[in-house]
């Protein structure tokens, strides 16, 4: 997989965020976009190995148009400046935690979870883990996990949530607004050998995490 070759379309693109640039080099986008799917085929066959939810997803089921909504948005410009797939047993529209690698100039990253639980499933997750306090920590507890993801979630609460005891001892492992780990890279990583093996490593380790919090928030889909 040609990761070099996405990386500088989406430095470009970000320079000419523009509907004439665009046009004019279609044939690099194309070219980008069949590497990414590549790269997924991989992840998908890789992950399916200890994850076999995954093995009947496809490219095309995992990843979105470049083409941005600006209806509500101050920012106009036409384009998306990453490249992302989602490899989720359920789709990429669905809730479900799943496995997100995004591809972008200074911003690469891996991430296990998913993005926009309702409060009511949020309230749900946290009831789950003050439920099962002793499986969750085991979990995020375990020394791999803890260094590769040493936080849950982009924020926190600034108040202890409501619903449980002040004095719950682990209140504090309640308190992420989102379910979710992260691990970002410099764009050189690229350039290492294995670091496919590396992505999937990641997804392994996410995987107990994840599969807790999906016991909860499938409940909600069924």
């Amino acid at each position: 997989m040609k990761i070099e070759l996405i990386l500088e379309f989406l430095k470009q693109l970000a320079a000419n965020n523009n509907r004439e640039w665009f046009q004019a080099h279609k044939a690099m986008y194309q070219e980008a976009t069949a590497e990414f799917d590549k790269l997924l085929l991989v992840l998908i066959a890789r992950i399916g190995e200890f994850d076999p939810s995954v093995r009947h997803l496809q490219p095309k089921d995992c990843t979105w148009r470049i083409y941005r909504d600006v209806r509500f948005s101050y920012d106009k410009s036409p384009y998306k400046t990453h490249i992302g797939g989602f490899i989720s047993a359920k789709g990429k529209k669905s809730l479900h935690l799943g496995y997100y690698y995004h591809l972008e100039p200074s911003g690469c990253f891996f991430a296990g979870g998913t993005y926009g639980l309702t409060s009511k499933q949020l309230q749900a997750v946290r009831q789950s883990i003050y439920n099962d306090i002793d499986e969750y920590r085991k979990i995020i507890e375990d020394k791999k996990f803890k260094r590769l993801f040493p936080k849950i979630g982009m924020e926190e609460l600034k108040v202890n949530p409501k619903g449980f005891p002040k004095d719950f001892e682990y209140l504090h492992l309640l308190k992420p607004k989102d379910f979710s780990v992260f691990k970002y890279f410099e764009d050189d990583f690229y350039q290492e050998d294995g670091f496919v093996d590396k992505w999937v490593e990641l997804a392994k380790t996410a995987k107990p995490f994840l599969d807790f919090i999906n016991y909860t928030v499938d409940d909600f889909e069924r």
